[in-house]
């Protein structure tokens, strides 16, 4: 029952509100037309008279739309134009007027500003229309009646204006009293545009400029994380500055916004057309850059259309408008955030308006016990002083306060220029110049009693200080706004900002922040791919390629490999850094890491070498150890039977030799199994280059006995005196020497060290030895390779000799198998990727040794297994029949 009480008290307040405005518009309007005036001339035509006026020996003028629609009359040129008829009255700029009114007042009574010097001020009605704002202008600036014999050129009767109210008009206002240098303070024009002090020289206004809110919309809606917007704004100079500017600063932060469109108060058609483009859409947010005039038209068609799903952003020119606040309006802008004027309580002003509106409306509370003539009980209606902080925007003066704070301005400013008045020694009386007061608005520099300071930055504003304020409803249904949130231009960029989400309310009454995107985040593990044609929020997700990764917090460590947890780190530090989620593109893991399946982190890559537990090493070493088995077996074959004569033939001492460095060959090709390290890349190649050469230089040793003994049977010849068994074994001992001296002089200059192959291929690392100093590799191979050829020559020379048993032909066939496999060797060890390259490696070894082994030991071993008979000196020493 209170509630409701207190809202039939509020709707009589309002209506007895409309009835005092009526009667001061009434009042003041009809006050020059009631006496005629003989001594002054009058303009020609129906000029343009005051709403509120008051003299003074200084003047202010003043430009509000106490009304705000004006119909025009028929412009036929074929009689006297009609009267212009002004309606429906703007409460707000009324306020503003009476607060104008209240200030002057309040200054006038001070005897520290402005002493004996009284303010009087013109009060013109625009009507919100262009035709009469320009009108009123040039009524300001050359008075509404001029005395006989005066001429128009002579000074403004006013030293300063105080309008408009919109940044279009105030922008016509500034234009055309630019050249005469009169002051226009306005206290709720905002356009960027009048920043320009060239166009606007004496432009001022105590609102800051829409440059900081613009921007400020931009970083609120990046906060929230909002990258996908709609924008709408008025088809004026407010809203296309005001949009163009955050249009940019959305562009600079990442956002994209869906559509821009705009519209004037009068364009039905677009307007609606503009809501259809609303519809359409798939942004679920609004920056709504309107006036309070345009906002109204756009809520109107939303609520018809039931369209209530969107968060709006606002602007300070609507977003605390009262005449918006209403149940059905709540359901579209319930939930809106925006950027408010800082609200000031003006002390005495609600008591002020309170009276003023009292005394003329019931002018019975004069009266004492007179209230018959008037038909109304005073005391009953003494109650609505109980609701007079439910006045429209009295006890919150946002825009009010301005006005306020202009009018102190310009007190300041004659007050610096008329304190020679006190002293006594004016040449001039009060005329002063104009342009004077400009200069003297420059410097003004005060603070008024609720504690703001006012000063003018070089564009004429004053500094940007907004409130973030939210649409939010009470449990009784009454709509307020509640400041969640402040932004202060003049502190660091890191600390404009001051929001409480906490408290906020979204669109619908949602407590949970709406989601407005145009694509949906990309998980890890995917980058962003621009759709063709559209703006960069709208993108597909895309897998990320191998090796790369997308993920929140970059590569996390391998839970398998906890020992190289320091390396990892060190080998993240640069991807670390730069990683995010939603990325345009996917990081590269570095060096020894490569993403993983998911593509959403980096592990170590997978390590290959030819180890003995897969199934190319295991054949491998059974090959080796078979082949170093039966090198042994033949080994103590020839050694049980080293008395007979094959055995005995070419040198045994050579044969066992041969079988040793054999049995050596084959175990050689182990060390190339097994992850490499140190030890074992300078030992495999090493190994393996002494054992060739020494099993070669065996071979070349026996070739040079069958040479040499074949030269001995022939009459008066003894070459093998120069070729005994010493000189057999100091040739084998000198050949391997000179290898020898090669490996020491490769592992002292650059040795070859285990080393992590990465490019054959980007998602495994191969571990391998490097070869250090190329010369010193392939001098090992080059000397193996001569001694074989030699070796090949002299066996090829001699392959042909009368022996029954020429081991000639089998070492020619051995070191043919042995050339064949070392040159095959060379292309297929350079083209042979990772560990394959050391399996080629280890077959050559294999292959070279198996050749050795088979065509110069099997025949042997073939005659003592399965030929005894033949095992004779006899046997042996006989020729070989000739053919022929």
């Amino acid at each position: 029952m209170m509630y409701r009480r207190i809202g039939i008290w509020k709707m009589r307040l309002k209506l007895i509100i409309g009835m005092f405005i009526f009667f001061n518009i009434l009042l003041f309007s009809k006050c020059p037309h009631t006496k005629a005036d003989k001594t002054v001339c009058h303009m020609m035509g129906d000029s343009k008279y005051p709403l509120l006026s008051k003299d003074g020996d200084v003047t202010i003028g003043t430009l509000f739309a106490i009304h705000s629609k004006e119909t025009l009359p028929s412009f036929e040129f074929r009689q006297k134009p009609q009267h212009l008829f002004c309606s429906s009255v703007n409460l707000r700029d009324f306020r503003m007027a009476q607060i104008m009114i209240f200030a002057i007042e309040e200054i006038n009574r001070s005897d520290n500003l402005l002493p004996n010097v009284s303010i009087g001020y013109r009060i013109y009605d625009t009507c919100g229309s262009r035709l009469s704002s320009m009108s009123a202008t040039m009524a300001l600036m050359n008075g509404y009646k001029i005395a006989a014999g005066d001429t128009c050129n002579r000074q403004s009767p006013i030293h300063a204006i105080i309008g408009e109210t919109e940044s279009s008009a105030t922008v016509i206002l500034s234009r055309t009293t630019g050249p005469f240098k009169i002051p226009v303070i306005s206290p709720s024009a905002t356009c960027e545009c009048l920043s320009n002090r060239k166009q606007y020289p004496s432009f001022f206004r105590t609102i800051a400029s829409d440059y900081h809110q613009s921007r400020a919309l931009a970083q609120i809606v990046k906060h929230f994380g909002w990258s996908w917007v709609g924008a709408v704004n008025s088809d004026n100079d407010y809203g296309n500055n005001g949009m163009t500017i955050f249009l940019k600063t959305a562009q600079e932060e990442g956002i994209c916004v869906e559509y821009s469109v705009k519209f004037y108060r009068t364009e039905m058609e677009k307007l609606q057309k503009v809501v259809d483009t609303i519809k359409k859409g798939t942004s679920k947010v609004i920056v709504a850059f309107l006036s309070h005039v345009e906002m109204g038209n756009l809520l109107d068609i939303l609520i018809n259309e039931n369209i209530n799903d969107l968060q709006m952003i606002g602007v300070e020119a609507w977003i605390t408008a009262k005449s918006l606040m209403t149940q059905n309006s709540f359901h579209v802008l319930g939930g809106s955030l925006g950027f408010a004027v800082r609200k000031i309580n003006i002390e005495g002003f609600a008591d002020y308006v309170i009276k003023e509106f009292w005394n003329t409306a019931y002018p019975c509370s004069q009266i004492e016990g007179n209230y018959s003539q008037y038909g109304l009980n005073c005391n009953g209606f003494q109650e609505l002083f109980a609701l007079k902080n439910y006045n429209e925007d009295v006890s919150e003066q946002r825009y009010s306060s301005n006005v306020y704070k202009a009018v102190y301005a310009v007190a300041h400013s004659l007050h610096s220029l008329l304190n020679c008045k006190a002293q006594g020694d004016c040449e001039n009386g009060l005329t002063v110049p104009p342009h004077k007061v400009v200069e003297a608005l420059k410097k003004v520099d005060f603070t008024i009693k609720m504690g703001d300071r006012v000063w003018f930055d070089n564009t004429g504003a004053i500094v940007a200080q907004y409130e973030v304020v939210n649409w939010q409803q009470d449990s009784d249904g009454s709509i307020h706004f509640k400041t969640v949130g402040y932004y202060d231009a003049s502190l660091p960029p890191n600390q404009r900002f001051l929001l409480n989400t906490e408290n906020i309310i979204w669109a619908g009454g949602q407590l949970e922040k709406p989601r407005s995107v145009c694509s949906e985040s990309c998980p890890p593990g995917t980058r962003k791919a621009t759709q063709k044609g559209r703006p960069v929020c709208c993108y597909d997700c895309i897998p990320c390629a191998d090796g790369e990764f997308s993920n929140e917090t970059g590569c996390r460590l391998s839970s398998r490999d906890f020992l190289n947890l320091i390396v990892f780190l060190l080998s993240l530090i640069t991807v670390t850094t730069t990683s995010f989620s939603d990325s345009i593109n996917c990081k590269q893991c570095s060096g020894e890491y490569w993403s993983n399946d998911e593509k959403n982190n980096c592990i170590f890559k997978a390590v290959e070498f030819l180890s003995f537990t897969e199934v190319m090493g295991i054949v491998l070493v059974i090959f080796s150890l078979f082949g170093a088995g039966l090198t042994v077996l033949v080994a103590i074959l020839f050694y049980s039977k080293k008395g007979t004569p094959i055995v005995k033939a070419n040198n045994s001492e050579l044969s066992f030799l041969l079988l040793f460095s054999l049995t050596l060959c084959f175990l050689c090709s182990l060390t190339f199994i097994g992850q490499p390290t140190e030890w074992s890349c300078m030992l495999r190649h090493t190994a393996f280059g002494i054992t060739f050469v020494l099993c070669i230089s065996c071979v070349l040793g026996k070739t040079i006995v069958v040479l040499m003994a074949f030269k001995a049977t022939l009459p008066g010849n003894n070459v093998m005196k120069w070729f005994g068994p010493s000189q057999q074994r100091l040739s084998v001992l000198f050949f391997t020497v000179i290898q020898i001296l090669i490996c020491v002089l490769w592992l002292t200059l650059s040795p070859p060290l285990p080393y992590k192959n990465i490019k054959y291929y980007k998602e495994k690392i191969i571990l391998e030895c490097s070869l250090g100093s190329t010369i010193g590799f392939w001098a090992i191979l080059g000397y193996i390779g001569l001694l074989a050829i030699l070796c090949f020559i002299l066996a090829f020379l001699a392959r042909t000799l009368p022996d029954n048993f020429n081991e000639a032909k089998f070492i020619t066939f051995s070191m043919l198998i042995f050339c064949a496999v070392w040159i095959t060797f060379i292309p297929s060890y350079v083209s042979s990727p990772g560990k394959f390259t050391v399996a080629v490696e280890i077959f050559a070894i294999l292959a070279s040794s198996f050749g050795l082994l088979i065509c110069i030991f099997a025949p042997k071993c073939y005659i003592i297994l399965f030929k005894p008979e033949q095992n004779t000196k006899q046997h042996m020493m006989r020729k070989i029949p000739s053919t022929s």
